[in-house]
């Protein structure tokens, strides 16, 4: 029974896949993995198999392995096994594992509140000494004048008084600059968080309830789907959920986004009280929010969300929209692009036209390769240039044209690296079919910003008509300042 037949049946939902399946669990279910690098993968394919189950036997193998899973990461510990590789970015967040990060002010209080007792300060290596000194000067009586005179102040030693009532060193600081929280990320302060078997890591976070769907027909391809045909499809209920209900989602979205690395500005600022809820069909739900006024960015709209495969999280959504233009952000998490990834993405494209009114959606150069590499190595280009995107570059574009015309009479023909690098070098653009074609081919929202910074005035004095619809940026919900804009 091996690793290798479990990885290319995952994904094989025909007559027959589901008892092969169940045979290699019980196998696997037995083996004592030695190394980290298999008991990872071992991980990742069962996680596959948990969002992606042929039927309930499959599902039960695979969520009991899952269950004792942190018990095999501290066989490989006490067998002397490094593991550090639990570590990486692709795959952190595994039961019984941990990970050191730079976190923000917004999600260091959240992960310090939440899992309190398995987040600390990790002091190790730290060098912010003389910024975190100027800090306490401010907060602490006393230590300003140990600082002005003194050299190599015993700053450890200052916090331990201050703590010394039973209260940790990371939530004494956290409270101390709650009012200024940019000094508080000044200090670069680095936090071990040890998993654990917590609910919270990627072997254990699911969301309760929900009907399960079984996969028992072959995976939705990606020539099979086309975003046209989507967006002239039913429209997709969307249900508000409570303020509550709003707040736990967030925290979900948060401790997901946090053990892969990741912050993202509308699950840190999201506004509980204006979640939605939208099923997109075969066992997908998505949640979507945005900012309250305070945290909303100056001209555009910003929404973001976060999906869920059977109350598994496999990634997130961020839409930065101006008018009818959306900037879309999509990361499908590594364990799941074997999955339905060309049919979720243009769900979710049909999902923010019919909440939002966009019908011209941007992808930013870097989801395409420029300065990311594992974009580069998935091929991103041609997953979004075989879904209708096309180049805004004129030299992209007729890049993209001779590129075709190899594949196509050159079977097996695979772009190279560097040619794909060229291709990232522009943004790409995909508009809904009857509208105007190209408008937005050079607008870049800066450009706004270095006009504003020219002229000296304001972004509501430069364009006609602007400041009368700003005002709507403080409405509950940012659509109606969208909305309003595109009137």
């Amino acid at each position: 029974m091996t690793l290798d037949e479990l990885d290319e049946l995952k994904s094989r939902f025909d007559e027959g896949a589901g008892a092969r399946k169940e045979r290699l669990l019980d196998g696997l279910a037995r083996k004592r993995f030695r190394d980290a690098a298999s008991l990872i993968r071992f991980h990742e394919i069962l996680l596959f198999l948990r969002a992606y189950p042929q039927n309930r036997r499959v599902l039960a193998k695979t969520v009991g392995i899952l269950g004792g899973f942190r018990g095999r990461v501290e066989a490989l510990k006490r067998a002397g096994v490094e593991l550090q590789p639990f570590e990486e970015t692709d795959v952190s967040g595994i039961a019984g594992t941990g990970l050191t990060a730079l976190f923000s002010y917004p999600i260091a209080r959240h992960l310090a509140s939440r899992h309190r007792n398995q987040v600390h300060i990790d002091w190790d290596g730290y060098q912010g000494e003389a910024r975190l000194v100027a800090a306490l000067s401010r907060v602490l009586p006393l230590f300003g004048e140990d600082a002005l005179v003194e050299a190599n102040i015993p700053y450890r030693e200052w916090l331990d008084s201050a703590v010394a009532r039973g209260k940790a060193e990371l939530p004494w600081l956290l409270r101390a600059f709650e009012g200024s929280p940019e000094v508080y990320d000044s200090l670069a302060l680095f936090l071990r968080w040890e998993l654990g078997d917590s609910a919270a890591t990627r072997t254990r976070m699911r969301l309760p309830g929900g009907k399960v769907f079984y996969h028992r027909e072959p995976l939705i391809r990606r020539s099979e789907v086309s975003i046209e045909k989507e967006m002239a499809g039913e429209p997709i209920p969307l249900v508000k959920i409570s303020a509550e209900e709003g707040a736990a989602m967030l925290d979900v979205a948060r401790d997901t986004s946090a053990m892969r690395y990741r912050e993202l500005h509308g699950f840190s600022y999201g506004d509980p009280a204006r979640m939605l809820r939208a099923e997109l069909g075969r066992g997908v739900t998505a949640y979507l929010c945005g900012v309250p006024p305070e945290q909303r960015l100056p001209l555009r709209a910003y929404h973001a969300a976060m999906f869920f495969k059977n109350g598994v999280p496999i990634g997130y959504f961020e839409g930065l929209s101006l008018c009818e233009r959306m900037e879309v952000g999509f990361n499908l998490y590594y364990t799941f692009r074997e999955g339905e990834t060309a049919w979720l993405y243009a769900r979710l494209l049909h999902l923010v036209r019919q909440w939002l009114g966009v019908t011209c959606y941007a992808v930013d150069t870097y989801q395409i390769g420029r300065h990311n590499e594992e974009a580069i190595e998935s091929g991103a280009f041609w997953f979004y240039r075989k879904l209708g995107f096309r180049p805004v570059g004129a030299e992209q574009a007729r890049l993209a044209a001779a590129e075709e015309r190899k594949i196509a009479a050159r079977p097996g023909y695979r772009a190279p690296a560097r040619v794909l690098r060229r291709l990232a070098e522009s943004a790409m653009i995909y508009e809904s079919p009857g509208g105007p074609v190209g408008e937005w081919d050079r607008f870049e929202v800066r450009k706004v910003g270095f006009a504003v910074a020219r002229s000296g005035g304001s972004v509501g004095g430069l364009v006609p008509g602007l400041k009368r619809v700003l005002r709507f940026k403080g409405a509950p919900e940012e659509a109606e300042y969208l909305r309003e804009l595109q009137r």
